[in-house]
């Protein structure tokens, strides 16, 4: 693929093996219909159009670089496949299908990180921004001007579970006296977080911004409420038998995938432990060490 939006899909295999298991059973003469409700690059629909040449796929994103890439990715399935711009917390299906399958990946992609300019990582400099849809809504340095201390604080207590949140929020709201955070970059409010640490723990293995940027970027996305409104919703997306998965990336998103699937009387949990990456993916790729596949059914 020659497009800039490369991405490598976790869990792939396990991906491909729980959703090949599923027994179609009589749809009525329809081809089995699997949502992928966060497309990216179209790396997990890529293989399962593959592995299940009977489907048909429909895919939103709301990143239009992401859509894009899909596009190319899976022109070669023609009309097996539709792509929507969509964020799948308030999407709805069409009236008239259900689906086999639906698939979330939580996780923000190698491009989305990787790239300065859409502002989620403080590794190069590039504005703080962090919106999914770089076309919509309030980006992060927005948010750090608007907001008060206390509500900053509980922002970053909530979301980033950072225990220095008070320390960090006063830190934040006294730098943005003398210049608003939209005039600055990532790379100034990693080093204004930092410095809320003491110095010996500045240098360990995680970066003492990482929490914060987490809080942020989940606070612009709303990503939490996206996710619990997927979860009060996709049961009723799928024929009786399908196939509900989730990947999760932290503890925020997988306590709330774990407590939906023991809780919905729609749903019967297929995997009682997350299923994680095997040591040769972990190794291959780093990113893929904190994700969590979970995998329920839906009753009849």
């Amino acid at each position: 693929m020659t497009s800039p939006f490369i991405h490598q899909s976790v869990l792939a295999a396990e991906v491909v093996e729980a959703f090949a298991g599923y027994p179609p059973g009589d749809l009525g003469g329809a081809p089995p219909l699997l949502i992928d409700c966060t497309l990216g690059g179209g790396g997990h629909s890529a293989l399962l159009l593959e592995a299940l040449p009977k489907w048909q796929l429909i895919g939103l994103d709301q990143d239009p670089t992401a859509r894009a890439a899909a596009a190319a990715q899976l022109a070669s399935y023609g009309d097996r496949v539709r792509i929507e711009a969509a964020n799948f917390g308030t999407w709805a299906p069409p009236a008239h299908q259900r689906a086999v399958a639906v698939l979330a990946d939580l996780g923000v992609s190698s491009p989305q990180l990787d790239r300065a300019e859409r502002g989620f990582s403080f590794r190069a400099e590039g504005p703080i921004d962090m919106r999914m849809n770089p076309e919509a809504g309030e980006s992060a340095a927005e948010l750090l001007d608007r907001l008060e201390e206390g509500a900053l604080a509980d922002l970053l207590f909530q979301f980033g579970e950072e225990r220095l949140s008070r320390r960090i929020a006063r830190r934040l709201v006294a730098e943005r006296e003398a210049k608003p955070w939209r005039e600055r970059s990532t790379g100034e409010l990693a080093y204004a977080v930092a410095g809320c640490y003491p110095p010996k723990a500045r240098h360990g293995r995680i970066h003492p911004a990482t929490r914060s940027f987490q809080a942020l970027r989940i606070a612009v996305n709303d990503e939490l409420g996206a996710l619990e409104r997927l979860l009060r919703h996709a049961p009723d997306w799928l024929e009786p038998g399908g196939l509900l998965a989730i990947i999760s990336f932290h503890s925020l998103e997988d306590r709330l995938v774990k407590q939906a699937f023991l809780a919905d009387g729609r749903l019967e949990r297929i995997t009682r432990r997350p299923l994680v990456a095997d040591p040769a993916e972990a190794e291959a790729n780093p990113r893929s060490r904190s994700a969590k596949l979970r995998v329920a059914r839906r009753l009849p």
